[in-house]
């Protein structure tokens, strides 16, 4: 897939992360995830990113990164595009870049690079070199140490053709906004913040009407149908679930540093498509959490 293609698809309509399947053992479950998009891409995503946040990049192997990529790209074929998630250090993010290219992947994620700060400078010289390592497409993610402002932008784009998007998980509208109005139509722009339906109608009113959606991995009727009322301004639709499942929902998910991943997980467990438990540092949700999140999927009726 070209990257001008791949912009044009990430300009309208849902994403989500899958999460990865690992079995009693706490091994990569080539099986499950296969199942897993097969059930989810009938939904309706326009794009789905493999070995992502929600998908532990950050606890992936690297022997088991080229396997999940490829699983994905497999299943998904000629279906829904896949977006790879690289991150860490620049070497290793090419690694990981040049494995998705080969696999098939039709995009890049650049997750935040791993722990060590930096300015803006060296953080470009980083994405720079991701994107001429690769032919397709290149989404950079602004969060945590990753923040890009859009003087650096600007020159990015200029350097790198395939830069095609910017995801915001950071939330300083006024960054999100100068970097909207200084780029145009040049960038695909997606909503990233956990999560993200929170702030879905805000986003969309600043010019970003994409995001990505985790609750999509275990109640992927409900996540379309909340994304579908914030693109036709349905707002008492919105305000709904917003009042009724993602208020309580965020109220458990922020009992635990982590828990952005571990409840999707469990989420998937409670309606009947387990993906095994997160890997360490990361901690699965109790029994307590669980049965407050099982009510809430209840309430939502059939998925």
């Amino acid at each position: 897939m070209q990257p001008e293609e791949l912009k044009s698809i990430l300009g309208a309509g849902l994403l989500s992360f899958p999460v990865t399947d690992f079995d009693e053992q706490g091994e990569f479950e080539p099986e499950g995830y296969r199942a897993r998009l097969e059930w989810l891409m009938p939904y309706g995503a326009s794009a789905l990113f493999a070995a992502g946040g929600t998908g532990e990049l950050f606890s992936l192997a690297p022997d088991e990164y080229p396997v999940v990529i490829r699983t994905a790209v497999d299943t998904c074929k000629d279906k829904v595009p896949i977006i790879a998630g690289v991150g860490f250090g620049t070497r290793q993010a090419i690694a990981y870049a040049k494995e998705a290219e080969k696999a098939g992947a039709a995009g890049l994620l650049i997750l935040p690079h791993y722990l060590v700060e930096a300015d803006s400078e060296g953080i470009s010289r980083h994405v720079a070199a991701i994107c001429k390592a690769v032919k397709i497409g290149v989404i950079v993610y602004n969060r945590g140490v990753c923040r890009l402002g859009p003087d650096i932008l600007e020159k990015l784009a200029e350097q790198c053709p395939n830069l095609i998007g910017f995801k915001d998980g950071i939330g300083d509208l006024e960054l999100m906004v100068s970097v909207r109005r200084r780029m145009g139509d040049r960038f695909a722009y997606l909503g990233g913040l956990p999560t993200a339906e929170f702030f879905a109608a805000p986003y969309k009113a600043m010019g970003v009407p994409v995001y990505s959606s985790a609750v999509f991995n275990f109640i992927p009727k409900m996540a379309m149908a909340f994304y579908r009322a914030v693109s036709s301004d349905d707002m008492a639709t919105v305000n709904h679930l917003l009042d009724s499942f993602f208020m309580p929902y965020a109220a458990i998910r922020n009992k635990r540093p982590g828990y952005a991943v571990s409840i999707i997980k469990a989420g998937a467990d409670l309606v009947g498509r387990s993906a095994g438990k997160v890997r360490t540092p990361l901690v699965d949700c109790n029994a307590e959490e669980r049965a407050a999140l099982k009510s809430l999927i209840d309430l939502l009726g059939p998925q």
